[in-house]
Formats: C-alpha cells, structure tokens, sequence
C-alpha cells in the first residue's frame, strides 16, 4: 500500500487530536457513570430482594455485561473503519453511546417493574459496550494516521487524557446526588447525571462530523478492490496478525487497574470500610485530574525514548501501587488514601494507559489496523470487565479482605508487562514504514522494526 511520505500540515493533527480527546471525554463520561453508579445505588434500584452483599455482586456483574459487547463491537466497527473510514466509526459510536445512557436513567425500579427493570438494564449496557468496542480504536487510529511521525505517542495519548477527562467530568457530576439523602438518591438522583447524556449525543455529533478522513486511509483506497478479495478485515487480521491480536489482549489486561479503582476500591471503601463517599469519589477526581498530565507527559517520553519501557514500567509500577492503595483504605486513614490513589492512578498507571494507542496501533498495517486495535483491546477490556466480578467474589471479610484482590491486580498487571515485552518497537518507524515492518511475512523495512 502506498503512503504519502511527506508530514501531514501541523493543523490537522492537532485537529484530530482535539476531536479525539473530546469525542473520548464525552464518550466514557457516559460509560463511567454507570460503573459509579453501579457501585454506590444500582444495588438497592434494580436487586434490591437480593441480600446487601449479593446485591452489590449483581450490580458489579451488570458493569461487567457492558464488556462482553466490546468484542462484538470491535469487530463490527472495526470492519466499518477500515473498509469504509476511521469518520463513520466515530460518529457511530457517539450517538449509539449517548442514547443507551440515556435510555438507562429512563428505566423503572424493581420496586415498578419488577425482573423486567434488571433485563432492561442488561440490553442498554450492552449497547453501551457494543458502542465502546470500535470507541478508542477508531480514535486513536485517527490520531496516530494523522500525526507527525516524532510525536505519535503524543497525539494519541491525547485519545486517552479524553477518557480521564470523561471520568473527572461523570465522577464530579455524582458529587452534589451523592450528598443527597439515601431515599431521594436512589428514587431520582441517580437519574440526572444519565439524562445529561442528550448533551453528549449532540456536542459529540456535532465535532465528529467535522473531521476529515486520514491521509494513509484515502491512499489506499485505490487497493480496495485488492484488500476485498483477501476477505474481511477480521478474516485479515486473524490469518496474518494473531500474535499481535493476542499480544494486546494480554497487554490491555493493565485496564483491570482501572476498573478496579473506580469499581470494586470504590464500593470497599464505602461498603466494607465505612469511608464517605463524597470523599471517595474526590480521590478519583483528583487522580484523574493529576493523569490529564502525565499522560501526555508519559507520552511524549515514548516518542524519545520508546513506547515498551514506558508502558513497561507503568503496569509494574502500578502493581506495586494498587496493593499500597487498597492497604490505606483499609486503614481508613484519609491523607493516605489520597496519596497513594493519586501516585496509583494519576501518575503510574498513566504511563501505560497514554502510550498504549501508539504501541497498539503501530503492530498492525493501515488496512486492519482498527479492527486489530479494536479486536484485542476489547477482549482485554472484556476480561478485566468482569475483574471487579471477580474481586467481590474473591475478597476475605473485613478491612482486610483486600489481600486477596491485590495479588489479582498484581498478576494482570505482570502479564501486560510480560506482553508488551514481546513486542517490536516501533517508536522511530515513519508511518510510510509501518506496512512494511508489520506485514505477514515478518520482513522489516528499516532497521527500526526489528524486534527489540
């Protein structure tokens, strides 16, 4: 496939990059506000004839049931972007996304409908997870495609400081209907922060719309009648790319950290240890706030020095990190619980989750490259979906219940590390290379794409 070999003008990286980032923040301000609200009311809204403990299980499993749809979302949007553009796929997924949430905040109790109010709860998380699966692949592809080749890792990142953003903005929301008294909380609180979704639908369609295609996506174009015959993009990609297919999967099982801290450390501390939730969801907000810096931070040290020691160094740190953080909840001990959940998520966990877009991307050729992305993310993101599942059903009793839960994080995160170890780097491989270094045969087209 040919490649257009000169930079792209500086303007239309920094416009996608914006789109990007903003597009991301409002997609998973929707998604994240579920996973809050999953672990502070959905309990007690849609299983309440269920015990305290099995009620909380089921409503982080309904968290989880969003993951399973990611795969499936993957592929099929996947397909869209690379046969038919990164564009489509991003506007997609900002409408089906916005509505599912929407629709959630519109559902009845148990206490009104019945077992219809779980059921329907389920269908709109899965939507919400089918819109996720083609999300940060199809921005992130449209990044990296059109960034200059010395800032790539920079210009993706800027994918995933939109998802922090998306974070701060749904945790911050749940702040003043958190305060609430529990009985006007769970009878329309909870409710609001859903409905503010129609916003999101709207400015989200309305800066998608304007992006233009990527330019290594128009100069294939003329190969489409090839790419065809060798089948879909899934058929492609599983034929020729599976070891880095399995590669991300193992590598986006660090995603677990987060889930883990925004889910599962959230209902511990409230639940199990007793601490306020107001100052709970403050420790997100001030984390999330601390990695809109070091992402792009992190980011940028990629594309000097490259992208698998960052990402390396990042999932072991916060290995590390994630048990001292879960020690200081247990301890009650406030200052604490801030400090080591901002070092946790704001510092060392950024460093993997703002150089994986660039990392990622760079393992597979411009033809499958979304649905690679795609594909191996999500069934990454699929697994440590279920993790706080997991975790709950795993804890020991009391404060100290967490060790349990630790040594699970500490296994995911060793294997993101012990998978992007494998990789090749690709941090100085111009863009009009990458085909050539990825491509089946395993030849390399500079001396940049051998395994490192």
């Amino acid at each position: 496939m040919s490649h257009p070999s000169a930079a792209p003008p500086v303007a239309q990286p920094r416009k996608a990059a914006l789109a990007a980032w903003i597009g991301s923040a409002l997609e998973y301000y929707d998604f994240f506000i579920y996973g809050t609200a999953a672990a502070l009311v959905f309990s007690e809204v849609f299983f309440p004839a269920s015990s305290p403990a099995t009620g909380t299980l089921l409503a982080l499993a309904t968290f989880g049931v969003g993951y399973v749809a990611r795969p499936l979302g993957a592929v099929v949007l996947g397909h869209i972007g690379d046969r038919y553009g990164r564009k489509r796929v991003l506007v997609a997924t900002i409408l089906l996304m916005g509505v599912a949430t929407f629709a959630i905040g519109c559902l009845p109790s148990y206490g009104a409908a019945g077992a219809l109010a779980p059921i329907l709860l389920v269908i709109a998380r899965l939507l919400q997870g089918f819109s996720a699966g083609g999300e940060q692949a199809g921005a992130s592809s449209m990044s990296l495609e059109h960034a200059p080749d010395d800032r790539r890792a920079f210009f993706t990142s800027f994918t995933l400081s939109g998802t922090q953003a998306g974070m701060i903005v749904a945790t911050a929301v749940f702040l003043p209907f958190a305060a609430l008294p529990r009985d006007e909380l769970l009878a329309w609180g909870w409710r609001v922060p859903f409905w503010l979704s129609l916003v999101v639908v709207v400015a989200g369609l309305l800066i998608r719309r304007t992006l233009d295609e990527t330019p290594v996506f128009a100069a294939g174009a003329e190969e489409a009648g090839t790419a065809r015959k060798e089948g879909p993009p899934i058929a492609v990609l599983l034929r020729h790319h599976w070891a880095a297919v399995l590669r991300v999967v193992l590598a986006a099982l660090v995603s677990s950290i987060s889930t883990l801290f925004s889910v599962w450390a959230l209902s511990f501390a409230t639940g199990t240890v007793g601490l306020s939730r107001t100052t709970m969801l403050w420790v997100s907000i001030t984390a999330n706030i601390v990695a809109l810096a070091a992402i792009p931070a992190f980011a940028r040290l990629a594309d000097r020095t490259g992208r698998k020691p960052v990402f390396i160094g990042g999932a072991l740190a916060s290995a590390l990190l994630f048990a001292a953080y879960l020690w200081s909840i247990s301890s009650a001990q406030y200052a604490l619980v801030f400090a080591t959940g901002i070092l946790l998520t704001g510092v060392v966990y950024s460093a993997s989750n703002g150089v994986w877009p660039s990392l990622y991307n760079e393992m597979f050729p411009t033809r499958v490259r979304l649905t690679g992305v795609a594909v191996g993310t999500q069934i990454g993101f699929a697994i440590g979906g279920f993790v706080p599942t997991i975790a709950e059903s795993i804890a020991g009793e009391g404060p100290g219940g967490w060790v349990p839960v630790a040594v699970l994080g500490a296994v995911l995160c060793l294997l993101a590390a012990g998978a992007a170890a494998t990789a090749r780097e690709t941090a100085h491989v111009p863009i009009a290379e990458l085909d050539a270094v990825v491509a089946p045969d395993g030849q390399r087209a500079s001396a940049g794409g051998r395994p490192q």
